[in-house]
């Protein structure tokens, strides 16, 4: 069966973030850092973030996982970088609901993380897809994953 154009663009777009994913690497300085791993396939991720102003001055990602969880992360880092907590709160929640074929409110909000809506399919690659988005909004609402003296990373398991 063929795909169409636009199923060979998204995959094209998932690809490339993929193979060459956008603010992978770490921060000189940062405020927020999480570390989050999905045990089912062995995904890991490692966010870090620079808050200014109630607002992501800077994000970046490293770790291991599929070729959906790193072009997820990388989606995420593009979508969210430079907008407030409020505005990544509801990109956060309408992720999720795309995911998991629901209606969202801000597609376009979304930029190319729009294009992991066919997820919603693959019931098993849900959690890849959201690793990076779970791993962001845990580390905006933990005061654990704030940077101290210690320079604490606050580890969780997402089931």
């Amino acid at each position: 069966m063929a795909l169409s154009k636009l199923d060979n663009l998204y995959r094209q777009v998932i690809l490339d973030h993929s193979s060459h994913p956008h603010h992978h690497g770490t921060l000189d300085t940062k405020d927020h850092q999480i570390e989050m791993n999905n045990p089912t396939c062995g995904d890991v991720i490692h966010l870090e973030l620079e808050l200014e102003d109630d607002r992501i001055k800077n994000i970046a990602f490293s770790g291991n996982g599929c070729s959906i969880s790193t072009a997820s992360a990388s989606m995420m880092t593009d979508a969210v970088l430079g907008k407030d907590l409020d505005e990544v709160q509801h990109l956060a929640t309408d992720f999720s609901k795309l995911v998991q074929g629901k209606d969202v409110e801000d597609l376009d909000g979304l930029g190319d993380a729009a294009m992991l809506g066919g997820v919603a399919k693959f019931p098993a690659r849900i959690k890849c897809a959201t690793l990076a988005w779970k791993a962001l909004e845990k580390a905006l609402q933990d005061p654990e994953t704030g940077i101290g003296e210690s320079g604490y990373i606050h580890n969780i398991t997402e089931e």
